[in-house]
């Protein structure tokens, strides 16, 4: 009987709301999403330092080009889960997996970078409504999680920089997650759906022309 009443009440709601409402898979898939993305994330912490030292002499605040990868796990959350928070969460989720696992910059600023990073990411989903997930979309997803990172760097990490680090540091971070973390996202995310592992979802819907 209770079930009953629930799909009723299911079923009475908008379809707007239950468009966006969390289900279980959608916090599990997430959650996946976050782990795995943070083991990619503690990969990049020990490949980052050689190509940053590289780049950084070329021109102060270039190693920006060099953030996209930090930024996948909220591109990736906003584009296969497709819900409110989706982004912040699976961000989060892969900052607390590569702090717990430990690197150079901290557990703390690791974690509160995620969220940063996420909120960025979410912004730009929201502005859209959390009705768009084309490859422009996902570019701007990742550039919006890109220079909220950049300038939470800029705060923390280079207070006092000159306008020029700034610039160069803000426009190389915007390129490479929109490139690196939206790009290769949308990519990613294709590419599963591609596969029939995202059937539950519309992301894999929509690319396996289902309904």
């Amino acid at each position: 009987m209770n079930t009953s009443v629930t799909d009723h009440t299911d079923s009475a709601r908008p379809a707007a709301v239950r468009r966006l409402r969390w289900r279980i898979v959608d916090i599990v898939v997430a959650s996946v999403l976050g782990v795995a993305t943070g083991l990619v994330f503690l990969l990049w912490d020990l490949l980052y330092t050689a190509p940053a030292a590289v780049l950084q002499p070329l021109l102060p605040g270039l190693q920006g080009l060099l953030n996209g990868p930090w930024l996948l796990a909220g591109v990736l959350g906003a584009l296969i889960v497709r819900k409110p928070g989706a982004a912040i969460y699976t961000e989060l989720v892969a900052a607390v997996v590569e702090a717990l696992v430990g690197n150079k910059w901290g557990g703390p600023l690791t974690i509160e970078a995620g969220l940063v990073q996420g909120l960025g990411a979410e912004i730009i989903v929201l502005l859209f409504l959390y009705r768009r997930y084309n490859l422009p979309v996902a570019l701007l997803v990742g550039m919006g999680a890109g220079i909220a990172g950049a300038c939470n760097d800029l705060v923390l990490w280079y207070p006092g920089s000159s306008a020029g680090f700034s610039a160069t540091y803000l426009l190389s971070s915007a390129v490479s997650a929109a490139v690196l973390a939206g790009g290769l996202g949308w990519a990613i995310a294709k590419g599963l759906a591609a596969t029939g592992a995202l059937d539950r979802f519309a992301a894999g819907r929509e690319s396996r022309g289902r309904v």
